[in-house]
């Protein structure tokens, strides 16, 4: 990971394993981490972490592809891409009513999965630009730039709030510390240093997290930088 490199983190979750095995391969050598899951309950263990997309197969061992879309919509906007063997219309309407952004048919070209794949993440960091966030017991108001935390307003420095604001604008993918160094600057557009970050992101917990020995917003990623969330 150079300079500033963000990498988008998918979950595939298919119960071949060697699909789930060649899918992994193919998508991480496009620059992506992959993650597999090979049934509902490995599924539900992972989606406490948080992904930029998830690549679902319908028919699992355990389950239901459709009831786990079903669920990762009722708290999240993240992406879902089916994979299946049905692809019959009546199927293909029933996915998207459950939430999917989109289907590919068994069997599929993993050059057409990474089109796909490509295509439904440009589409969700555009939506992405929507005014109101929330995530646990965290709400921010990007056209107002307000946040809040457990209902009550937090009162952030320009800083704070734009230190904030990159990290859930980038959820799902962990910064660099070079990567946040060259897009925040103080308030009086000082260039921030390393030692400056620390401290603003110290600030930062001391206001946002219950507990800032086991933040649950901004999380240190050891050797790298920092992420949003899980």
């Amino acid at each position: 990971m150079g300079m500033g490199a963000v990498m988008q983190k998918l979950l595939v979750v298919e119960d071949d394993v060697i699909i789930c095995g060649g899918v992994k391969v193919f998508l991480e050598s496009k620059g992506y981490a992959v993650d597999c899951a090979y049934t509902f309950s490995e599924a539900e263990t992972a989606l406490q972490h948080s992904y930029s997309l998830v690549i679902l197969d319908i028919n699992l061992p355990d389950g239901d592809g459709m009831e786990l879309c079903k669920k990762i919509r009722s708290t999240s906007g993240t992406p879902v891409i089916f994979l299946t063997a049905n692809d019959t219309e009546r199927d293909m309407i029933e996915g998207f009513q459950a939430g999917c952004d989109d289907y590919i048919a068994k069997p599929f070209s993993v050059e057409l999965l990474n089109q796909r794949v490509m295509a439904v993440l440009r589409r969700s960091a555009q939506e992405y630009s929507s005014d109101l966030f929330y995530y646990k017991e965290l709400a921010v108001d990007f056209g107002k730039m307000q946040v809040f935390c457990r209902q009550v307003p937090v009162k952030l420095s320009v800083t704070e709030y734009r230190l904030l604001e990159l990290l859930i604008k980038n959820k799902g993918q962990v910064l660099t510390r070079e990567s946040i160094l060259a897009k925040i600057w103080d308030c009086d557009e000082n260039y921030i240093d390393e030692n400056t970050l620390n401290v603003h992101i110290r600030r930062l917990r001391q206001k946002i997290e219950a507990d800032t020995k086991n933040p649950q917003y901004v999380i240190t990623v050891f050797g790298i930088g920092y992420t949003f969330g899980e």
